[in-house]
């Protein structure tokens, strides 16, 4: 479970939600100021038990270089609402919401906006989820960047924790699990180290999760497919970043990825899963590098 560093909005960024074909979803979006010469619109699309604060602390770097930045709940993440169907939350479906979002974002773009195609950042499960979208329909994109994310399923150990995850689900409501998960996860055990504001928003983060959607997305991390041969033959720039070490997937494994895609690698030191949380600063100047490049070489006007 990603831990944001902190909670309070720079003054850059705005809370709102967010407009779009496919409902509305609540996001958090930084804008570059007068004075910062616009360069594109990122979108951040977090992960499994995630929600847009996983970005928080991304925003105003990635402001400051001339990047509006918008980060999203997805459809049933915390304050986007979402049906208690499973079906509402297959993959397809997913990637559907993060077209429309980059639709919504490319469209509602004035002059600060730039309005000429979407970075897309995926984290996590968001990056099998940014994937889908991108195969499904590349056009909308300048660039990927899988973040914290591998080429399949989750490693078996993961796949084993999620089961236990899903099976509890099934027996226990929302706050059940969650009492549940504070007495066996060693982490979440040593709340002693967790700000009081922090331990009650990733309580209320996981109270205001959709329970169906956990189920539907922790059974695609269990089973998720190799589609790295359908990916490297998009024709995007692509960047694949992780921290040094990866609970969910094998650093070497996402190397491994990375080279069948022809990607941009990034491994950012002292940083586990989720380095958008853990080391921002040094993520956003990876991030930042990256899309800089992407433009130079992809051109200004897009695919």
């Amino acid at each position: 479970m990603s831990r944001p560093p902190f909670l309070t909005l720079p003054p850059c960024a705005t809370a709102y939600r967010l407009t779009t074909a496919r409902g509305e979803f609540a996001v958090h979006d930084a804008r570059p100021g007068a004075a910062v010469t616009p360069l594109g619109t990122v979108l951040l699309v977090p992960g499994f038990t995630g929600s847009k604060e996983d970005f928080i602390g991304l925003l105003e770097p990635l402001a400051a270089a001339g990047y509006r930045a918008v980060a999203v709940d997805g459809r049933g993440q915390h304050e986007t609402p979402g049906p208690r169907d499973e079906t509402a939350y297959a993959q397809d479906e997913l990637a559907r919401d993060v077209l429309a979002q980059a639709a919504a974002l490319d469209e509602g773009a004035d002059g600060r906006g730039v309005g000429r195609g979407v970075h897309l950042l995926g984290h996590s499960l968001g990056g099998l989820i940014t994937r889908a979208a991108v195969l499904a329909d590349p056009a909308p994109f300048r660039s990927l960047t899988v973040m914290s994310s591998g080429a399949a399923s989750i490693s078996a150990s993961q796949q084993a924790r999620t089961r236990q995850l899903l099976q509890a689900l099934t027996v226990l409501d929302m706050e059940g699990v969650w009492q549940e998960m504070q007495r066996q996860d060693a982490e979440n055990a040593a709340a002693n180290g967790t700000a009081p504001a922090l331990a009650e928003f990733l309580r209320r983060r996981w109270m205001t999760t959709v329970p169906e959607q956990l189920m539907a997305t922790g059974r695609q991390l269990i089973e998720e497919i190799d589609r790295t041969v359908e990916l490297a033959a998009v024709a995007l720039p692509k960047h694949v970043i992780s921290g040094e070490l990866d609970y969910a997937w094998p650093v070497p494994r996402i190397t491994e990825m990375a080279l069948a895609l022809s990607a941009h690698r990034t491994i950012v030191a002292g940083a586990g899963h989720s380095p958008n949380a853990e080391r921002p600063a040094a993520t956003a100047e990876a991030l930042i590098g990256f899309w800089r490049t992407a433009e130079t070489v992809h051109g200004a006007d897009g695919p």
